[in-house]
């Protein structure tokens, strides 16, 4: 598996101390009740949070306001999210897989919208049968959502989706439903991108996705 430089990791380790943020304790989230809308998180690499302190929780956040009078659960990909561990995104993706295949069967009517970040990125990438292999914090498919749950993937948001640098983006019969954002500098999605702190930004989208995300549902 390709890692990002070790000058892009520490970075970011550093940007995410820098903003004051502490290291979430609390397990992954348990399987979600029979919500209207169930939206499952993949993190960002070391992202601290309950679903991730720069994407994840504003993201859920905004969607829950979005999306009201609708009910809305979250769950937290359990993955490792680390660079040190080859097999960290084919984790989350069996995970991510694992999770919606048993949530739709519990919940014939219950639809989805998949979020992730960074490495996260990968893993819903991968999830929806987009390759993640080649790029940083990538790697092979191990599981993709059964072609039969595809209507109920409502949306997809993903936010510095490393895919991307190597020229490479979500196409197929989930490209209308995905909003992709890659902040001007940010090594992790743009090729040549020299600003670590644009990779830090993307909190600032969330009301923009969670729109998006509201027109597909």
């Amino acid at each position: 598996m390709s890692r990002v430089p070790r000058p892009l990791s520490a970075a970011f380790a550093v940007g995410i101390a820098a903003a004051g943020l502490a290291v979430a304790t609390a397990p992954a989230a348990s399987a979600a009740p029979c919500t209207d809308i169930d939206v499952p998180v993949a993190r960002g690499t070391f992202e601290p949070g309950t679903l991730g302190v720069i994407v994840g929780d504003p993201v859920y956040q905004a969607v829950q306001n979005a999306l009201r009078p609708r009910s809305l659960s979250s769950y937290r990909v359990n993955y490792p999210a680390d660079l040190g561990q080859p097999t960290s995104v084919q984790k989350g993706n069996a995970d991510l897989v694992d999770h919606v295949t048993a949530q739709a069967a519990a919940c014939p009517q219950q639809r989805f919208v998949l979020v992730g970040y960074s490495q996260g990125a990968n893993v819903v990438d991968n999830s929806i049968g987009i390759s993640s292999a080649g790029s940083p914090v990538g790697g092979a498919i191990v599981k993709t959502i059964p072609a039969e749950l595809a209507p109920r993937i409502a949306a997809i948001l993903v936010f510095g989706n490393p895919i991307r640098s190597i020229g490479r983006e979500i196409t197929g019969p989930y490209q209308s439903r995905t909003k992709d954002y890659c902040a001007n500098g940010d090594p992790v999605c743009q090729a040549g991108g020299a600003n670590v702190l644009a990779h830090l930004s993307y909190g600032a989208n969330a009301a923009d996705a969670a729109a998006f995300a509201a027109s597909k549902v």
